[in-house]
């Protein structure tokens, strides 16, 4: 840095403000010789500056203290409107933040029928169906064969005339195929390593475990076959070891099985049900076996690579190569595929559980995962039953939703990306890219000199992680493929969708979707290939890619609008970038690379100072309770490590913006500070509403804290946001300990 000091030649420093008079012939002062008028010009000429410098002094005084220009732009009024509605302004915002922010919206929007969840991201998605709605039943809409494809899917699950004429025939007749079904009809086949490879390879079920393709965690430019623990008819393990507290659930799950066991043709209902009760208990022994998602965080611990032929000595329940043949058709599999397994001590001990369990009992239990997973392709009788079984589970009112909505959801989970091709066409702006591009290095930036100020992390790591940082790629809106026809028929060219026959629409998809994955086997991992389609209302981090991926859905009010003050826009969608730039280094996603291997590239002290850090936060959410349930501060930890994270990179980005384009005009009425609406705007996104039933299911199996916690946890962790609301040491929102990862 060049100094702002001169040396003089004795080596003192030399005041870069010191001034030197010029025209004096031997030292002495100057003011001495000059004349009265000229000595009382200068004193004129004194006071005229001091009385400038003191104006100057005024104005800058006010300039710095007047309240900033009201935005009455019609989008300033809309926000300013939406916010005020969502205020309940008769609570403290240091008591509560999440009350105050969401309040009013909170008893403005009680549950609807039909939905066990309400808030902002269940409203965008309805708004995006909509638009789905539409585009798929406009013939135009559709300009290449993958769309119109699309299109007759989503036509022929709306024909409820032929579905409700073919009633369960479809899939009575597919059970027949398979072997039989000993709950409906006579089955004295022992073919269980058949119907293990047909409901595997066709059918995508995933009975005692589940076995796909994905990058290899250690070796991110190639596929691999991996492993893992499946086979639960609940949402949960915990639902079935629990037992007194979801006894509720039990009944009603079970309820379910034998209506379902009746409609498809079984007659004895007391058989049907000492069946499916065996089937129940089945699965409470793989729950027993089943090791709960908190233990499974660290992914160094879990990993196994192991060859085909090694699976053979570890689950020899299984016949393992003919298994991955059949499953991987048409690749060719040998006893040196390497296989990842993710729960090796799960698959030694269902394989055991498979060897003492009767042959029948098996067969029960693979097709009844068949039929769990396609019912809901056949008449209303089959909606019925599973609306009944919603309610005991989710508490989710019965009510008789739109047809169309649950076909356009059903459209979007299996030709996501052709109809996402119509939907990014109809309402994604092409330089919504760029605009979003520019707030991810915005928040990026951010992250990275939060990174430069941490205490507890060597250099050496810091500067790995800063690298990590800088490779962390960008994917906005859609991936490229679906823009282009001819690469979009491509993918779906061996989908063939039949005039309708939903049900058989159906089961051609998910045959098609193993031959895909079948496919990936001996290709290189594509940025391409996206874990979310273009109209989803999310977004995520994939580690092996080291990549963060924003669908259009997401891209969208309330996250973010063009007129929106970038207050909002920075406590809207700049937290979701926070969020999911920041997984790249939470307690899983830190393990990663930046080539997005998996592999010790942290010093071990940076490794111990991150777990002190992180059990802050363990406890601080661990304490929270939901209807006297506590949150599992283990299990959330990654997504509460990147709200936090989010949030702080969010607030750094927009302080950087206007330190560089100055203070944006504020919105009228609030009475609220733009910094203040930075943070209301994050709160706002997360106002919503649950069941009770809802919250539980949430509790034992969602990686997320409930929305109520994701607010206030992570602004009482933030000292920006007390100061911003004066918060007083010691209240809710500004305890006097705060947890800080990142």
């Amino acid at each position: 840095m060049v100094s702002l000091e001169k040396r003089r030649h004795d080596g003192k420093a030399e005041s870069h403000l010191q001034v030197n008079f010029r025209g004096s012939r031997n030292g002495r002062s100057c003011w001495a010789e000059r004349t009265h008028i000229e000595k009382r010009l200068s004193v004129v000429i004194g006071l005229l500056v001091l009385g400038l410098l003191a104006s100057l002094a005024v104005l800058t005084f006010q300039y710095k203290t007047r309240p900033l220009a009201l935005c009455l732009s019609e989008a300033c009024i809309s926000v300013t409107s939406s916010i005020l509605s969502s205020l309940d302004q008769t609570v403290d915002p240091c008591q509560d933040f999440f009350s105050y922010a969401c309040g009013g919206w909170i008893k403005a929007n009680p549950v609807p029928d039909g939905h066990s969840r309400w808030g902002t991201f269940n409203n965008l998605w309805e708004h995006n169906q909509a638009i789905m709605k539409h585009l798929l039943e406009n013939t135009t809409a559709s300009t290449n064969e993958a769309e119109r494809k699309a299109q007759q899917y989503y036509q022929a699950c709306m024909n409820e005339s032929k579905i409700e004429e073919l009633k369960a025939r479809p899939l009575m007749e597919l059970i027949e195929k398979l072997g039989g079904w000993n709950i409906t009809g006579p089955w004295d086949k022992d073919n269980f390593q058949e119907t293990l490879q047909v409901v595997t390879a066709h059918y995508r079920t995933s009975p005692f475990f589940s076995v796909y393709v994905s990058a290899d965690s250690k070796n991110s430019n190639s596929n691999v076959i991996q492993v893992d623990q499946s086979g639960l008819g609940l949402p949960s393990r915990d639902y079935y070891l629990n037992k007194t507290e979801n006894e509720k659930v039990l009944t009603g799950y079970l309820n379910y099985m034998v209506q379902l066991g009746k409609l498809l043709g079984g007659g004895d209902e007391d058989s049907i049900r000492y069946q499916m009760q065996q089937i129940l208990d089945f699965e409470t022994a793989l729950a027993n076996i089943t090791i709960p998602q908190e233990k499974r965080r660290d992914e160094e611990v879990i990993y196994h690579k192991v060859s085909a032929g090694d699976l053979q000595i570890l689950a020899p329940a299984i016949n393992w190569m003919p298994f991955l043949t059949n499953v991987f058709y048409p690749v060719e599999i040998n006893e040196s595929e390497p296989v990842v397994v993710y729960a090796k001590e799960y698959l030694e001990q269902v394989s055991n559980l498979i060897n003492n369990t009767d042959k029948c009992l098996l067969n029960n239990y693979m097709i009844w995962n068949l039929v769990k997973k396609t019912s809901p392709f056949l008449d209303q009788r089959f909606q019925d039953a599973e609306e009944k079984f919603m309610e005991v589970m989710y508490g989710t009112k019965k009510t008789c939703l739109p047809r169309w909505k649950f076909c356009v959801s059903d459209t979007d989970n299996n030709l996501g990306f052709a109809l996402g091709a119509m939907f990014v066409k109809a309402t994604f702006a092409e330089d919504s890219k760029n605009i979003a591009s520019e707030m991810i290095l915005e928040i990026k930036k951010a992250f990275e000199e939060s990174l430069s100020t941490l205490q507890w992390m060597d250099e050496d790591t810091r500067k790995s992680a800063k690298e990590k940082a800088d490779a962390i790629y960008n994917m906005i809106g859609y991936p490229n493929f679906i823009m282009d026809p001819k690469e979009l028929d491509k993918v779906f060219n061996d989908y063939n969708a039949v005039p309708d026959l939903y049900f058989e629409n159906a089961m051609r998809f998910f045959n098609f979707s193993s031959r895909v994955t079948a496919d990936q086997l001996r290709k290189a991992p594509n940025r391409d290939q996206w874990s979310m389609t273009p109209p989803t209302v999310n977004a995520y981090y994939s580690p092996t890619k080291n990549e963060i991926v924003f669908p259009a859905g997401i891209l969208q009010a309330p996250f973010y609008t063009r007129t929106s003050p970038k207050s909002l826009n920075f406590g809207g969608i700049g937290v979701v970038v926070g969020h999911e730039l920041t997984h790249a280094f939470d307690d899983q996603g830190r393990e990663y690379d930046k080539d997005g291997n998996l592999r010790p590239w942290w010093k071990n002290s940076s490794v111990e100072a991150f777990k002190q850090q992180t059990e802050c936060m363990v406890e601080q959410y661990g304490n929270y309770t939901v209807n006297g349930e506590a949150v599992n501060g283990r299990h959330t930890l990654g997504e509460n490590i990147a709200d936090n994270g989010g949030l702080k990179a969010a607030y750094r980005a927009y302080q950087n913006w206007v330190r560089k384009n100055g203070e944006e005009e504020t919105l009228p009425t609030l009475g609220l500070t733009n910094n203040q609406l930075f943070f209301l705007g994050f709160a706002q996104v997360w106002c919503s509403v649950r069941t009770p039933e809802s919250s539980h299911e949430g509790l034992i199996t969602d990686p997320h804290s409930p929305s109520r916690f994701r607010v206030i946890g992570t602004v009482s962790n933030s000292k920006e946001f007390s100061e911003h609301f004066q918060c007083a040491p010691g209240s809710p929102m500004n305890p006097h300990r705060k947890c800080e990862v990142w």
